[in-house]
């Protein structure tokens, strides 16, 4: 379920550009906090280890690798531990946009970014309104399936 899925109007507009940016935000502010694991097989190590830490799972995915079938069986996987585990999941599509949040480079030698993990901030950081805006959207339309955010390239 996406925001564009809501009903019209310029609210749901302004949400999503809420939300998107909310994400970018946190993204940014995880990775310059160290709180932020990059890759399947990162995340599903992390996860093993100490699933209590992980805030939130970002599954991110454009529409050409969609009918990626290897990568469908991770995502719901990941989405199954994540549900049992009560950990929010989101899924993101704008792979250029996030591997530019990221600082990413170009080519083979850039980090697998299907599955970004956010980690509990330490106990004197407190939770940033990203986090506050991201998880709030992911509760809001939980019960609706998987809720899902576009980044938008610059």
């Amino acid at each position: 379920m996406t925001l564009e899925e809501l009903p019209a109007g310029d609210s749901a507009a302004h949400k999503m550009q809420t939300v998107r940016a909310a994400v970018e935000e946190l993204l940014v502010a995880a990775q310059h906090q160290d709180r932020l694991t990059v890759g399947v097989h990162e995340a599903a190590t992390l996860m093993n280890v100490d699933p209590d830490c992980v805030l939130l799972c970002l599954l991110a995915q454009d529409e050409e690798q969609a009918g990626d079938a290897g990568l469908q069986l991770l995502f719901t996987l990941l989405q199954a531990f994540c549900c049992g585990y009560d950990i929010q999941v989101l899924r993101v599509s704008g792979m250029g946009r996030l591997a530019q949040l990221l600082g990413e480079p170009p080519g083979p030698e850039a980090r697998d970014l299907h599955c970004l993990l956010v980690t509990t901030p330490p106990a004197d950081a407190g939770e940033t309104q990203g986090l506050v805006q991201v998880s709030s959207f992911c509760q809001e339309l939980r019960d609706r399936g998987v809720p899902s955010v576009s980044l938008l390239e610059r």
